[in-house]
């Protein structure tokens, strides 16, 4: 059975039109609850699919790994329910030999969902979690052009989302080619970028230097983080950022670009990281009453925040 889809019957209305009927798909969004050495930790509403990813990018999120060779094996646990089936919504990891058990602090209260990747924290300062992994002297430059041409590829490459249309994708880039490293889709934002994270934790390749993390919705705090969390210099995203998330960044030394689509974007923090033109940078003299000659701006729209 495909768990990643469902067909649905419904009904479409449209002014001027007799309504029809017809089956749809939607994103299937199913729990995962992760459990570590069989303590459960979290549960996460989530599209089912590259599950494994998904918990050792919440690991890694949540500071309990910040290396491939911490997360050592995952299963799904047999005997999820009273009728002792395996749901395939159960998922036990084993950590390395001599990897700290998470702090029981770390449990969370509540459901994860799809939407919240924070819901169950008791407070800000719960988020701001410590990383391993310093990005601030991260010396990636990425050029404009190769900014401006992730979305295409992010877009292109979201095949359940060409079905549904319900699902957000996040994708781990080369900085300096633009080459595509690892996409995943899932119906919370937070979980496909954990699933981008896990796979490069399964694949041993933290930190993540000189990488960009494009994503389909906006930049929020908790996606800050776990950029921060993994090593990750760059987070780029086709809306805008939240306040909040610009803070994080500016104080980590992450670079956020928003609203990039098309040919222009901006850029919240660390724009020394984006790369600049000799041409656009070399203002002619303006004439007397003109407007002020475009800088490097004519580029790439630059707000660094303060």
């Amino acid at each position: 059975m495909n768990r990643i889809t469902s067909r649905k019957r419904v009904t479409r209305v449209t002014l001027g039109s007799p309504r029809t009927v017809r089956d749809d798909l939607l994103a299937v969004e199913e729990p995962l609850e992760i459990r570590v050495g069989g303590t459960a930790l979290a549960i996460t509403m989530r599209t089912p699919g590259a599950d494994f990813d998904l918990a050792a990018g919440f690991l890694v999120s949540e500071g309990v790994i910040s290396r491939g060779d911490e997360f050592a094996a995952a299963r799904y646990c047999a005997g999820a329910t009273d009728e002792g089936l395996n749901t395939y919504n159960v998922l036990d990891v084993t950590l390395a030999p001599g990897v700290a058990a998470p702090h029981p602090s770390l449990e969370r209260a509540f459901y994860t969902t799809s939407s919240c990747g924070l819901c169950g924290k008791s407070s800000i300062d719960a988020v701001r979690t410590s990383s391993q992994h310093a990005v601030s002297h991260d010396d990636l430059v990425v050029d404009p052009a190769v900014l401006v041409s992730l979305p295409e590829q992010l877009r292109a490459a979201q095949a359940v989302f060409e079905k549904t249309g319900g699902l957000h994708a996040a994708a781990l880039f080369d900085g300096r080619t633009g080459r595509m490293l690892a996409l995943r889709e899932d119906v919370g934002r937070h979980n496909a970028v954990d699933k981008v994270i896990g796979w490069a934790v399964k694949e041993d390749l933290l930190p993540l230097t000189g990488t960009v993390l494009m994503v389909s919705g906006r930049a929020s705090f908790e996606l800050t983080q776990k950029a921060s969390m993994a090593g990750i210099p760059v987070l780029a995203a086709v809306s805008a950022p939240s306040s909040l998330a610009v803070d994080l960044a500016s104080e980590l030394g992450i670079t956020i670009v928003g609203f990039l689509r098309g040919e222009s974007m901006v850029v919240y923090s660390r724009a020394d990281r984006i790369a600049t033109d000799a041409a656009t940078d070399a203002a002619p003299a303006a004439a007397p009453g003109a407007a002020p000659a475009a800088s490097a701006a004519a580029l790439v729209s630059a707000v660094v925040a303060s």
